[in-house]
């Protein structure tokens, strides 16, 4: 290889000091310019993902209900959204928050269909204004065990039902949560029958303690938590909470539910949470609260006995587990 010697390169060769630095000058401009169009290329990708565009507008205006939530200490928001059941996302905790980035939540729309004078469509805005919000912070237990304090925004599921106009006939509410294979990888998997449905009694869905739930920690539920819309029964097992909700059909008789569908023997339509009843794999009688070394007692009804107990006035509660 020829390498040339300052003394070799003719003059015409070498480039004018000025030009060199105006060169120069012009690279570092428009490298600049670059970076800082690539910057605002990402921030435009980035708001028009539906995520990043909620995130932006993410807080939502509340009140706490104290009247309805316990004094216990939440757990952190990173407990709560990266340690989850949401088989539509896997079965692994971990699962949801790895994958639910793919949920597309607006537009969303929940449809009222069955038993009421007018089935209509809500926009997930319009169902979100239905009633002010508040803040409740309850309790979590998981069937298999683990438990978490988590501080939900919403609005009782009666002021929603009421909206519906239930006819005489319907004695149940069923919730149907979104089937879409594509956001929802999960569901190319036959873990399940889908999409998952779950339901209540009437009185129980008009309760008070029974949230439609839209927040968490003051901002809009993450994905992975069962964004945009979805039911919370603190008394019951957390399979019954659905989450990403689509539709509300309201019906005469006992409505199928996924769970039940799937292990009839296992998990009952009530699910009410009962250390006395154990499941047949493992005890009730304890939990472990996520955070928390040592196991805790479990409470009847997780706590919420003295609200929810009249429910069930002379019920076998083992023979409706």
């Amino acid at each position: 290889m020829l390498i040339k010697k300052p003394a070799d390169i003719p003059s015409s060769e070498i480039t004018p000091q000025s030009a060199y630095v105006s060169r120069r000058k012009f690279m570092v401009t428009a490298a600049v310019a670059l970076g800082a169009a690539a910057v605002a290329c990402n921030k435009a990708a980035e708001m028009a993902s539906p995520q990043k565009a909620e995130a932006a507008a993410a807080k939502l205006q509340f009140t706490r209900n104290s009247a309805l939530s316990t004094s216990e200490k939440p757990n952190s928001l990173k407990e709560i959204s990266t340690y989850n059941n949401f088989y539509e996302y896997g079965t692994d905790k971990s699962d949801p928050a790895e994958n639910a980035w793919k949920l597309r939540t607006r537009p969303w729309t929940v449809s009222i269909e069955g038993e009421v004078k007018k089935p209509k469509t809500y926009d997930i805005d319009q169902l979100t204004k239905l009633a002010p919000l508040e803040e409740r912070i309850y309790r979590h237990r998981c069937v298999e065990g683990w438990s978490m304090v988590m501080p939900w925004l919403g609005y009782s599921l009666s002021n929603f039902i009421k909206q519906c106009e239930p006819t005489s006939k319907a004695k149940y509410v069923q919730f149907v949560t979104l089937q879409d294979p594509e956001q929802m990888p999960g569901q190319k998997t036959g873990v399940l029958d889908w999409p998952y449905v779950e339901g209540l009694r009437m009185d129980e869905a008009m309760h008070p303690l029974a949230l439609l739930c839209f927040g968490l920690y003051g901002e809009v539920l993450p994905n992975q938590n069962g964004a945009p819309v979805r039911m919370i029964l603190p008394w019951k097992y957390g399979f019954k909470s659905g989450k990403s909700i689509v539709k509300f059909r309201f019906v005469e008789k006992q409505p199928p539910t996924t769970w039940n569908i799937s292990a009839p023997s296992e998990y009952g339509f009530y699910s009410n949470v009962n250390p006395a009843v154990d499941h047949p794999r493992w005890s009730q009688k304890t939990e472990r609260r996520i955070g928390e070394f040592r196991r805790r007692d479990t409470l009847m009804f997780n706590g919420y006995a003295g609200q929810v107990a009249s429910l069930y006035s002379g019920m076998d509660l083992r023979a409706n587990y």
